[in-house]
């Protein structure tokens, strides 16, 4: 299959999964709520300098995100849609840079830049986060950038190529802060080793690589130093200091293991480390050392790996950014293999049967133990096709190496398709706060006085249009709060364990794993106050 025949049915998927996405699921609280409230409010107010959330600065992420959801409202007009695109669109190019990647690590091999790509899109964990309003898929793309900037600079152009390393760090620093610096740096100073058989005059390249980092943070201070005079003292120290070392502070406040990523790996590239050829590449890696493409591999993925493994706090979706080094390394072993055995898909066969399984286990498990009551009603379907696909996965076999990569990645597809459909739709009101946001729009039109006990996140700015938060209220204050505001309503949540006659609310929908409501004052009384499980969790 030649790259431009390969490009049409991976642009195909990649929609597909867009699309099902975007018709199956809403925003998900906390995170992709905030994040669209944040581009919500920069909309509104007309100021793209400072974000703003809950009437404050919003300083725990860079603008950038925010930027491109409100220029795409001022081009399309208001919708939900827009901000779900921008990280799609973001995973369609990073996909297309690790083609142009595997061709200039390995001119000769046509294959790679054939391979790379689907092992890439059809990583579950990169199918997921394809589609979630969150920072990753930014950060992915400009690690790329910057990865290919480093090759073209060894590879003789040294102008353009610091310049595509400066371009990235800055757009890497305004997309997710200095995280960008661990994915890009290590592999410029390590280039010795990578590069070894082509000798540079190291001190040429590693000026180069400080002019690109200045030229990345001057990019990114072009917003940052108006951006902190405009914002206050308190917004100016939060992200120039806060997104270093207060970060780094709550990060050893949430502590995970040092090997906590190890277990999980197979889950997040499923299903690769399941297919037995892909083990038989990356471990041929190491009989191909002298080949400059493999060693740039490793000097990439590994350091982060081992930085992110030794950082305490730790999620899953932080790696995604080395995704494409795993990608363009398996890439390179496999197309050294010319067939494949239809046994050697026997483990992603086993994981995809254990996953149908679960699935179709989970309803009887919610029936006998406390668990969100919508998990009961997960349909069998969604099970049983995950078991047809595993015994589809055995009885199909290719041959052809490249084939076998595509049958995987669309396996990997439909694994994500049935979690959306069958999972995501399931849960409904539990993860799709709409219907509530809804009712929070038209009380504020009303000119009803809002209140949101505890912390609030913005789960509801966007999704109901609100044109000002709720006000935050503790919840030892509600009780003066509705003497002040004998109309005004409140937006309190429940254990879902409580009766919900009880409550003599205006409205209430699952959240999570509990209720949320809205209430006025009259369903206040200390009885009630009682089962209140205060803010919405984390």
């Amino acid at each position: 299959m030649s790259e431009r025949r390969l490009a049409l049915p991976l642009l195909a998927l990649w929609l597909a999964l867009v699309l099902v996405s975007l018709f199956s699921r809403s925003y998900i609280p906390i995170d992709e709520t905030r994040y669209v409230t944040v581009a919500w409010n920069m909309w509104l107010r007309g100021d793209y300098l400072v974000p703003f959330l809950n009437g404050g600065p919003y300083s725990d992420k860079p603008p950038l995100l925010f930027w491109l959801m409100a220029m795409g409202w001022d081009v399309f007009g208001v919708n939900d849609w827009w901000p779900r695109l921008v990280p799609s669109l973001f995973s369609l190019g990073s996909a297309a840079l690790v083609m142009h990647l595997a061709r200039r690590l390995w001119p000769q091999d046509v294959q790679v830049p054939r391979i790379a790509p689907m092992i890439l899109l059809g990583s579950v964990l990169w199918t997921v986060f394809t589609t979630a309003t969150m920072f990753d898929m930014m950060v992915a793309f400009f690690t790329l950038l910057g990865v290919l900037g480093i090759v073209v600079a060894w590879q003789g152009n040294r102008l353009q190529g610091w310049l595509l390393v400066g371009l990235a760090i800055g757009g890497g620093l305004l997309a997710k802060g200095p995280a960008i610096l661990l994915q890009i740096l290590p592999l410029a100073v390590l280039a010795p080793w990578w590069g070894r058989a082509e000798p540079q005059p190291w001190r040429r390249w590693y000026l180069g690589m400080m002019g690109a980092l200045l030229m990345g943070a001057l990019i990114a201070l072009a917003w940052a130093i108006p951006a902190g005079m405009h914002g206050g003292a308190a917004y100016q120290h939060a992200i120039f200091w806060g997104q270093t070392a207060d970060r780094m502070v709550n990060s050893f406040a949430h502590r995970r293991a040092l090997w906590w990523y190890v277990p999980l790996l197979p889950v997040m590239l499923f299903p690769w480390l399941l297919w037995l050829p892909v083990w038989r590449a990356l471990l041929d890696a190491r009989r191909h050392l002298d080949d400059l493409g493999t060693r740039l591999c490793l000097a990439w993925l590994l350091p982060v790996f081992v930085a992110f493994s030794l950082i305490s706090g730790k999620q899953m979706h932080y790696l995604l950014p080395i995704f494409p080094a795993f990608a363009l390394l398996a890439a390179r072993g496999l197309s050294s293999i010319k067939q494949v055995s239809r046994l050697d898909v026997l483990p992603a066969m086993a994981g995809t049967l254990a996953a149908g399984g679960i699935l179709i286990y989970l309803p009887h498990y919610a029936q006998a133990h406390h668990v969100a009551p919508w998990i009961s009603d997960i349909p069998l379907w969604g099970g049983l096709l995950l078991v047809a696909a595993g015994f589809a996965l055995l009885a199909w076999q290719c041959g052809n190496v490249v084939h076998e990569v595509w049958k995987l990645t669309l396996l990997s597809s439909l694994v994500v398709v049935l979690l959306y459909l069958a999972v995501v739709r399931t849960a409904g009101l539990a993860y799709d706060v709409r219907p509530i946001s809804a009712r929070l729009k038209a009380l504020q039109v009303a000119g009803v006085p809002l209140a949101h006990m505890g912390k609030y996140r913005g789960q509801y700015q966007f999704l109901g249009r609100l044109q000002a938060a709720p006000e935050t209220v503790a919840e030892g204050d509600l009780g003066q709060w509705f003497q002040a505001h004998p109309n005004g309503r409140a937006i309190v949540y429940f254990s879902s364990r409580l009766s919900l006659a009880d409550l003599n609310a205006d409205y209430v929908q699952p959240y999570l794993g509990d209720n949320v409501a809205i209430i006025g004052r009259a369903a206040w009384p200390p009885r009630v106050a009682e089962n209140v499980i205060g803010a919405e969790r984390e």
